[in-house]
């Protein structure tokens, strides 16, 4: 008898509880977890990310945690292309269990992903500055000329998208439609997929924030922040906007005190963690819901 090949998505906001999850399905399954989170893939910060502990790391595999080195603006191709060598070398037998709170990584990882080129930022200032004083029917007029496909597509050219199309076209001499209609498609054709969002109640969810931020104080965040903050990166890079960076890093420099540090970090993860919910209400609304 020939069997599917499993997959595990587990999807939600931070302070969940997914990781804990994860790793009791994959200690009583076998199964092999694969980071779906986009401040995790980076090396350094394992604290403030709140990447799983090196003791809970040896009791299961863990794959595409901390690989990645800071100075790198990490992409979810980047990260499919890894996902892919990952599941080609894991035993059919062996279940793959994704976890994570990045909603495009679960997205691409089902449906595929169009693999756009990185736009430097000073382009995408550029093109803010270009549309500034255009109304709606400016923005669509214009969107149209530039890349009627996704013009036709959208319907509306809000700000965002029209600066995303015409910042594309401007780094690569092609449409962002083109690279639309190239996307690849989604990895776990042919497997038995089970997927769930955590959805813990919201004061239970805001209770675990702010314990978790007072942990990382007393457990190595501080240290974390030092050593990032020495390898003088460019502040627009990713890593340098994890949830805790510019906090811990304004304590160190006076700015803050503990209290007050600690208190920014809390509240700007509140406010992330409901962006994640939206997302996933969104574009997951139909995945089974867990407490």
């Amino acid at each position: 008898m020939t069997y599917r090949r499993r997959a595990v998505l587990i999807a939600g906001p931070t302070a969940s509880g997914k990781s804990a999850l994860a790793l009791e399905l994959a200690r009583a399954q076998n199964g092999i977890i694969v980071n779906a989170d986009a401040m995790q893939v980076y090396d350094v910060l394992q604290v403030v990310t709140a990447r799983p502990a090196d003791k809970d790391m040896a009791l299961a595999e863990h794959r595409l945690y901390g690989h990645v080195d800071p100075a790198i603006r990490y992409s979810t191709g980047q990260w499919l292309a890894a996902t892919k060598d990952v599941m080609a070398a894991t035993p059919p037998g062996r279940p793959l269990i994704f976890v994570g709170g990045t909603g495009l990584y679960f997205d691409a990882l089902l449906n595929g992903f169009a693999d756009i080129p990185q736009v430097p930022e000073e382009v995408t200032l550029q093109v803010q500055q270009e549309i500034q004083a255009l109304d709606g029917a400016g923005r669509l007029a214009l969107l149209q000329r530039e890349d009627a496909a996704t013009a036709a597509r959208l319907g509306v050219a809000d700000p965002q998208r029209l600066v995303r199309a015409l910042a594309v076209k401007r780094v690569t001499g092609r449409l962002l439609s083109s690279f639309q209609d190239d996307q690849q498609a989604g990895l776990l054709e042919g497997f038995a997929v089970e997927r769930m969002v955590l959805g813990p109640d919201r004061q239970v969810l805001r209770d675990r924030i702010a314990r978790r931020f007072e942990a990382m104080f007393a457990g190595g965040a501080i240290e974390e922040v030092s050593t990032l903050r020495s390898l003088q990166l460019d502040p627009s890079l990713p890593v340098m906007k994890a949830i805790g960076v510019r906090e811990i890093g304004a304590w160190l420099d006076g700015q803050l005190s503990r209290e007050e540090a600690i208190s920014r970090a809390t509240i700007a993860t509140h406010q992330y963690a409901k962006r994640q919910r939206t997302w996933f209400r969104n574009r997951f609304g139909d995945w089974p819901r867990n407490t």
